[in-house]
């Protein structure tokens, strides 16, 4: 029970920190303010969280729904991999604090780079890391050239995602999921036999499924 209470009173706290930071901003929310809002005492918040940089990770953590680290995917189909780890999504309910959040986000990290540098590595690294895991797997199996450049690869994967962040926010946009769009874009310009087949994913074991060339 007193676990029960304790996991109750991280949540209040992490919920109570997200509307003062949404409300005030993060510099003009105090840890005093965080606790008289979530009822929650400065001492057991300071138990759970050093500092108010530490909470705002955590808060980051949830909006992203990133309590966890991403699970591995490996289906056996390459392309498919790919597109459920660019598709995934952060929970719904948390769309409008996040649309909200981001702003502030990114200006309190370019002023507070430690924080910055922090942000970026528990928030945006987890996907990156699945992606490469894929790729490098995707290599092994000879699904993928051996001099696939690692970092031109996942510019063109989370490229798309950036822009239909940029010019697709607040709006519902009018193609289809980017993330499986990426996927099968890169896959048909890298995947095994990609100059031999139109539409093709990879098994695992580096036969391709997919509709031959006609001009074969």
């Amino acid at each position: 029970m007193a676990r029960q209470r304790s996991e109750q009173a991280h949540d209040r706290v992490l919920r109570a920190a997200l509307d003062l930071f949404g409300e005030r901003g993060i510099d003009a929310t105090s840890m005093d303010a965080i606790a008289q809002t979530s009822g929650v005492s400065k001492a057991t918040i300071y138990n759970h969280w050093v500092n108010k940089e530490e909470l705002l990770i955590d808060v980051m953590l949830m909006l992203n729904g990133l309590a966890r680290d991403p699970e591995d995917v490996d289906s056996g189909d390459l392309c498919n991999d790919l597109a459920t780890v660019l598709s995934r999504r952060p929970p719904d309910e948390f769309d409008a604090a996040r649309e909200r959040m981001m702003p502030a986000m990114i200006a309190y990290s370019a002023v507070h780079q430690e924080f910055g540098e922090a942000w970026r590595h528990r928030v945006m690294e987890p996907s990156r890391v699945c992606l490469k895991r894929i790729l490098r797997r995707g290599v092994k199996r000879k699904l993928l050239p051996a001099s696939l450049d690692m970092d031109a690869a996942m510019a063109l994967l989370l490229g798309p995602l950036l822009y239909g962040h940029i010019f697709h926010r607040g709006m519902q946009p009018k193609v289809r999921d980017l993330g499986q769009v990426a996927a099968e874009s890169f896959w048909r310009a890298y995947g095994a036999g990609s100059d031999r087949l139109k539409g093709g994913t990879p098994n695992a074991d580096g036969s391709v499924k997919g509709q031959r060339d006609p001009r074969e």
